[in-house]
């Protein structure tokens, strides 16, 4: 059987709580599913890894949006109900994938991972760009609709067609 890692997205205090630089909105939701989908994960022993977005204070991103989840900031810390556990990933990155220019793709083969479920925010931006990367590199891909939200409704809902119909991913 193939073996899996749940990616948890950059469930960021930014993202998700209403202090936060770039917050998503109402985010009681999403953090109730993604904490389901943890616990499950934890219990059966497959691999969590936590990616998170983390930026310098003159990052390129900052021309399209707020400085956010700036390294070693409150903004850039794990939402607490999510907080990873003693052997647990946390990989961080500076772009919207989490392959690129990261140690992701090596963290995974050394774990035999082949098969991946992506949850987190945001779903047109990092999860989208993420499952792409994915993609490109022979894993298969699992994303729960209500795992992953977004700031723009829209744009969300163009995501999870174009990772679906485009890249193979498996929605559940």
């Amino acid at each position: 059987m193939a073996k899996k890692a749940l990616l948890i997205i950059d469930m960021l205090k930014d993202f998700l709580e209403k202090e936060g630089s770039l917050c998503i909105g109402e985010t009681a939701e999403i953090r109730q599913n993604v904490s389901s989908r943890l616990a499950a994960w934890r219990a059966a022993g497959d691999p969590v890894i936590y990616i998170m977005d983390r930026h310098l204070p003159q990052d390129a991103e900052f021309r399209m949006f707020p400085p956010h989840c700036l390294a070693g900031e409150w903004g850039s810390e794990i939402v607490d109900e999510l907080a990873p556990q003693e052997g647990e990933y946390r990989i961080y990155k500076r772009r919207y994938s989490a392959f690129f220019a990261t140690d992701l793709d090596l963290t995974l083969r050394e774990l035999g991972v082949t098969g991946l479920e992506l949850a987190g925010v945001c779903t047109q931006i990092c999860v989208l760009y993420t499952a792409a990367d994915a993609r490109m590199r022979h894993y298969t891909v699992t994303v729960r609709k209500n795992c992953v939200a977004s700031f723009d409704g829209d744009a969300h809902a163009f995501a999870l067609k174009e990772m679906e119909k485009t890249l193979g991913v498996k929605m559940i």
